[in-house]
């Protein structure tokens, strides 16, 4: 009870914070994994500053959580806004929502191209899903629906070796390669904005570059399994997950180590367990530093 008492706490404190002033904040747009989840859309976050949002990743439903969280305060995630998308890697669970990004905000106002920072293979894809929507861009620019010519369009900027991606006097975005299973190329990506420092993991399990980007971070945003839940599956399962993921275990040791003044987990693996019990193993692993697990609509300050 004491520590679900603390976990409310902890969430209160850094939620009701974060709508508060004009700061760095993590919006959790989506928590989820490929299971249908309705209470999880696919994943998807926000970092905000400064008036602006840069989106990592683009799970389903990513637009509408989008919406969502701006009714709750994050004014900065109103639809012409949504101009700006980092991809951690091109597994389905993570794009499935890239042409609900590319479209539905141009279709309510965003009159610029969106700019997708992404792996070895994002430009291919962002061209397949603009020739399978020709035709609606078409009736939309042709017809009587009023229409600007730009906002529909995509700005690609592949990773590769440029791993500084935006450095400006307002912020700086850098990717992290990370290591998820078989991807050669899988990303996390750290915000420094306002002297704050937010990072994502992307999906991934623990590497020592990752490890360093996430020293003393403000916020350390990681996915997880839960290892009770994990000895539960298939061995088949067990040796996929191990490779792609980190464990509960894993990520108390990584967060010792990092030691971040909060630790956000996403992208929960239950198989059974729940957020409390997420949070009991990590706790059991030996990590005491403040922790929570995300819903989606969640929202941090740092």
């Amino acid at each position: 009870m004491r520590g679900l008492i603390i976990f409310c706490l902890i969430t209160s404190l850094f939620t009701a914070s974060a709508i508060a002033d004009d700061g760095m904040k993590l919006v959790m747009l989506g928590t989820g994994t490929p299971n249908a989840d309705p209470a999880r859309s696919g994943p998807a976050l926000a970092v905000t500053f400064g008036g602006k949002a840069y989106l990592v990743d683009a799970g389903p439903g990513v637009v509408r959580r989008a919406a969502a969280a701006e009714q709750k305060g994050a004014m900065e995630l109103a639809q012409p806004n949504l101009d700006h998308v980092f991809i951690t890697h091109l597994h389905s669970d993570h794009t499935l929502g890239l042409a609900d990004l590319i479209f539905t905000p141009w279709v309510l106002e965003r009159d610029h191209p969106l700019t997708l920072y992404g792996p070895t293979g994002s430009a291919d894809m962002v061209d397949h899903l603009s020739k399978a929507y020709a035709v609606d861009v078409a009736m939309r620019l042709g017809g009587l629906e009023p229409a600007n010519p730009d906002g529909y369009k995509v700005t690609v900027q592949e990773i590769g070796q440029n791993k500084v991606l935006i450095d400006t006097p307002d912020i700086r975005i850098s990717a992290i390669p990370v290591l998820h299973g078989s991807w050669e190329e899988a990303y996390g990506f750290k915000f420094e904005a306002g002297g704050k420092t937010i990072v994502v993991s992307g999906d991934a399990r623990p590497s020592g570059r990752l490890l360093e980007a996430a020293r003393h971070a403000d916020i350390l945003v990681h996915e997880v399994y839960s290892d009770a839940g994990w000895l539960r599956r298939e061995p088949v399962w067990q040796k996929y997950h191990k490779s792609f993921h980190t464990s509960a275990t894993e990520l108390a040791e990584l967060a010792n180590k990092a030691k971040p003044k909060l630790l956000v987990l996403t992208h929960q693996l239950y198989w059974g367990t729940s957020d409390e019990d997420l949070v009991k193993e990590i706790r059991a692993a030996g990590y005491k530093g403040a922790l929570v697990s995300a819903k989606d609509l969640d929202i941090f300050k740092p």
